[in-house]
């Protein structure tokens, strides 16, 4: 009997817990509509997930504190002294990660859904604050114990319910984009060329020292002559949400794109956008209790830059931009990531009534032919190809295709168009810096580990570095193809930093030990801009959604007024920004 006490009580402790990060996915998630069909089993899953594992966790505990204990007690069916250590312990760590969840996700989550949010958080606040006081109340009472106990349910009660009346019922979500006719809109567009070249996990504070010492020769020229600037990115910090900010100027709320995929539970229709940081939550898709569902082209809710300029009669050409399968119709070449992302077999294989993988259609051809033709030709590349990279729980969804390999094609898929499909703007995105980043960090940082050894230094301490070298070659080809007129975008979305002593041990326990690089916390990626009339230097730090405002302005079009972005003026010479001043609209779709 007292065990299943034991139990009992374990279990109102789990249930609070499963209760609450039932709730912070509901704040994160303002799109999900409480509809009891649909919800259910999404709330369900979440509660159950997180309310079993709590319950072993409190049951242990009780375990724990009965053997150190000097006079054993059996516990009440509901003991107040448990529900009072476990309610708090409960909702002090509710608090604690809503509001670190709200720091991270604030701007992405948008300011009608942030506001509800905080004020649900500060709800939080005043109860965890409130439950701690009453429990330590009771251990020195020795009457009104049933009045605590009603206060302290009432107080746990208000902070599952307050804050989730306060976030709603949900808000629809957003409608696709209308473009506004560019017969309305004043521009004369410039002749000159825009040539941009995207990196996934590239960071300034690997590239300074290497170039300063003449390893990236072609980095270093740009940080010599060019404009310099970190790039403040989002979270989730991955390829889909990170690059379709850059691609829009528009921040995660705006164009419906949060995260690389929808999750849910399989066989219900209610999805969410966003899994909450620091609970693990990632835990629920390896375990395939979550359904995940790609996020596809026709999920953005804001036009393209490439859309955009489109629209003005500018040809464009852009390979492997994230989340642009299926490919639509540009006045150029689009190569969607899906086309890189397969594996060679599925790539030639006719699938029938298939969405576009390439546009227009003759691409397509083009394409297959030159990613038959790639092939790493470094030995750098063919070191970091030889292993198989593995999917990265923080990149939402697997990456069939090595990620050098897709670098290596996107060079050559690129070269080949630009001679068929000459573009006014190109971007080309090259994620294998990000790939081997993952895995070989930490043979090029080992005082970050500690647990290098000098043979593991010797044989793979230079990968990363030579394969930063092996894309300053890519460079350095971009910055001699440039007229006199054009301009050159090196940006990187997202850096790249050491994975922390916790996250490394849970992938070791995860089948994934060698995994040493993360970009979950943020860090800061980087815009280099080269050409004629850029101003050279180090220029304060800028936003991911600044790089499609600050395109616009260079090619002479208006910036709307509902982007997020701004256009970097700062980073163009006085004598430019003299000849061509900035001018506005208030939106270009709506």
């Amino acid at each position: 009997m007292q065990y299943l006490r034991m139990l009992t009580n374990s279990l109102v402790g789990g249930a609070l817990i499963g209760g609450y990060v039932t709730l912070l996915v509901l704040q994160l998630n303002p799109g999900l509509r409480l509809d009891a069909a649909t919800v259910a089993p999404v709330v369900l899953t979440w509660w159950l997930f997180y309310g079993l594992h709590a319950t072993v966790f409190f049951y242990a505990l009780i375990v724990f504190g009965q053997l150190l204990a000097v006079e054993v007690r059996s516990p009440g069916w509901i003991s107040l002294r448990l529900l009072a250590a476990f309610g708090t312990l409960a909702i002090s760590l509710a608090t604690i990660v809503t509001w670190l969840n709200l720091s991270g996700f604030r701007s992405v989550l948008g300011p009608d859904a942030a506001a509800r949010m905080t004020s649900g958080a500060t709800v939080l606040s005043v109860c965890a604050a409130s439950c701690l006081a009453v429990a330590l109340l009771q251990l020195i009472l020795e009457h009104g114990r049933r009045l605590a106990a009603a206060v302290f349910g009432a107080l746990v009660l208000a902070s599952l319910v307050v804050p989730l009346v306060l976030r709603g019922v949900g808000t629809p979500r957003l409608a696709a984009a209308v473009m506004q006719p560019v017969t309305n809109i004043a521009a004369e567009p410039s002749a000159a060329r825009v040539m941009m070249i995207l990196l996934d996990g590239a960071s300034m504070d690997f590239i300074a020292p290497a170039a300063a010492s003449g390893r990236v020769p072609n980095f270093g020229r740009l940080l010599e002559s060019g404009a310099v600037m970190h790039l403040a990115t989002l979270r989730p910090t991955q390829p889909a949400p990170v690059w379709t900010a850059v691609a829009t100027g528009k921040l995660p709320y705006k164009t419906s794109v949060y995260s690389a995929a929808r999750y849910g539970v399989p066989r219900s229709t209610a999805r969410v956008d966003l899994l909450p940081d620091f609970c693990f939550a990632q835990a629920l898709v390896r375990f395939g209790l979550l359904a995940v569902e790609a996020t596809t082209a026709a999920d953005i809710k804001a036009r393209s830059m490439w859309q955009l300029l489109d629209s003005f009669g500018i040809t464009t050409g852009v390979i492997d931009w994230p989340v642009t399968y299926p490919a639509n119709t540009v006045n150029g070449y689009l190569v969607s990531d899906e086309f890189l992302r397969r594996n060679n077999p599925s790539v030639f294989a006719s699938v029938p009534d298939e969405p576009p993988l390439a546009s227009p259609a003759g691409v397509l051809d083009l394409a297959r032919a030159a990613r038959v033709r790639a092939a790493p030709g470094t030995a750098p590349v063919a070191l970091a190809a030889s292993r198989t990279f593995g999917a990265q729980s923080a990149e939402g969804l697997p990456a069939p295709i090595n990620p050098v390999a897709a670098d290596a094609a996107a060079e050559q898929i690129a070269h080949d168009l630009e001679l068929s499909y000459p573009a006014q703007f190109t971007a080309v995105r090259y994620p294998g810096i990000d790939a081997v980043g993952h895995y070989y960090l930490r043979y090029a940082m080992p005082r970050a580990f500690g647990d290098v050894s000098d043979l593991e230094r010797d044989r793979f301490g230079r990968v990363l570095e030579q394969y930063y070298s092996h894309v300053d070659g890519i460079v350095g080809k971009a910055m001699a193809a440039l007229g006199p007129d054009d301009l050159l975008l090196v940006v990187s979305g997202f850096g790249m930093e050491p994975l922390g002593l916790g996250k490394r041990l849970l992938e070791r326990a995860a089948g994934d030990p060698e995994l040493s690089g993360t970009h979950e916390g943020a860090p800061d990626g980087f815009l280099m801009a080269f050409g004629r009339g850029i101003a050279k230097g180090r220029f304060p730090r800028a936003s991911v959604v600044d790089v499609a405002p600050t395109v616009l302005y260079f090619l002479g079009l208006p910036v709307a007024r509902d982007m997020d972005g701004y256009a970097r003026t700062d980073i163009f010479s006085p004598a430019f920004t003299e000849q061509r001043p900035i001018t506005f609209i208030p939106y270009y779709d709506r």
